[in-house]
């Protein structure tokens, strides 16, 4: 046994098997007591059958979940969290977790295919619902099994890949304000998702070294943006009548934080203006991403400056970089080949 924080542990070693954990207590004798009862289960084989998944419910799940990992992923992430736990726990409720099987987890996919929830909303429930039941078997020790990890996704077919032409930005822009042309113009050349455009603060932005740092991202993970001379100019331009009252770079009109609702309006009324159909804000960070492939720039980099978790994510964009993979072939070429010498040597070994 051994201390840690004042409380007791004890590490056992059994056929080959490690069992540590803490005896939950700061008094040796009890903690000595609690020691030789693991080792008597451990003895007549009675220990690994046991788990607290027997004595927890669905409810209690869902509390340990939002408590412990939720408050370690983005803002975003967890008002989505949020949602899903309603969801979640309007169908599952005070269910043992030995109670929920992978039909159960099925049955709930299913209701909600009913209730014509779209497959992504469904897939994210599911993915929470999977996460928390990893922790209960991986970290917790509540079950043996994840029976989450055994449904199938939803096959998603609302991938977007539409952009602006050069034409359409023209409109665009001329028919907005001067604020909203800003953020546009902005976002198209840092592809920033909306909310990282209104919660952007100047603490954030480095003039000096032309950067701006995302702390909140999606993913959870902090990303470093560098920027181009014209979002690096409608920075500078704004240093220029920056309000002491506020921190936000695109800030409301009393210097709060914009809300989202006012955004999308000015941008659907701008949007109309010019005549531009099927267009959402969310698909100005699509033009930067589709116009970098276009460009040539590879898609590991366009998934880094996107702040995509994975490169999976970015897969969307790759049939837009024809040149960029014309040049991944064309290092060959580099090689300095002497097809004549090959020849004869060929002509020699087959003599």
């Amino acid at each position: 046994m051994y201390k840690r924080d004042g409380i007791w542990w004890t590490c056992i070693r059994h056929r080959g098997r490690k069992i540590q954990r803490s005896l939950e207590t700061k008094n040796k004798k009890l903690a000595e007591s609690i020691e030789a009862k693991l080792r008597t289960e451990l003895i007549e084989g009675k220990y690994f059958d046991k788990y607290e998944g027997d004595l927890k419910t669905f409810k209690d799940l869902m509390e340990r979940f939002m408590k412990e990992h939720a408050p370690k992923v983005s803002l975003n992430m967890q008002k989505s969290y949020t949602t899903s736990a309603k969801h979640l726990l309007s169908f599952f409720g005070d269910l043992s977790l030995l109670a929920i099987t992978p039909k159960k987890v099925n049955d709930y996919k299913v209701s909600r295919k009913n209730l014509g929830k779209k497959p992504a909303t469904i897939n994210k429930e599911l993915a929470m619902l999977s996460k928390a039941f990893c922790l209960a078997v991986k970290e917790w020790e509540w079950i043996r099994d994840n029976p989450a990890s055994k449904i199938s996704k939803e096959k998603e077919a609302n991938e977007r890949d539409r952009w602006l032409s050069d034409d359409e930005e023209k409109r665009l822009l001329e028919n907005s304000p001067e604020w909203l042309s800003d953020i546009i113009v902005f976002d198209l050349h840092t592809g920033l998702r909306q909310d990282e455009l209104l919660s952007l603060t100047w603490d954030r932005v480095d003039l000096f070294r032309k950067v701006i740092i995302i702390q909140e991202s999606k993913n959870g993970k902090p990303r470093t943006i560098p920027l181009n001379q014209i979002s690096l100019d409608i920075l500078m331009e704004k240093t220029k009548v920056r309000s002491l009252k506020g921190d936000f770079v695109f800030p409301s009109s009393v210097m709060t934080k914009m809300n989202r609702r006012n955004l999308v309006r000015a941008f659907d009324i701008a949007k109309e203006k010019a005549s531009i159909q099927n267009f959402h804000f969310h698909d100005v960070r699509h033009c930067f991403a589709t116009r970098l492939a276009q460009r040539g720039v590879d898609i590991y980099r366009i998934s880094k400056l996107l702040g995509h978790l994975n490169i999976t994510m970015t897969q969307r964009y790759a049939h837009h970089c024809p040149e960029s993979l014309r040049g991944g072939i064309e290092v060959l070429e580099k090689v300095d080949y002497n097809l004549t010498t090959v020849e004869v040597n060929r002509n020699v070994s087959t003599a």
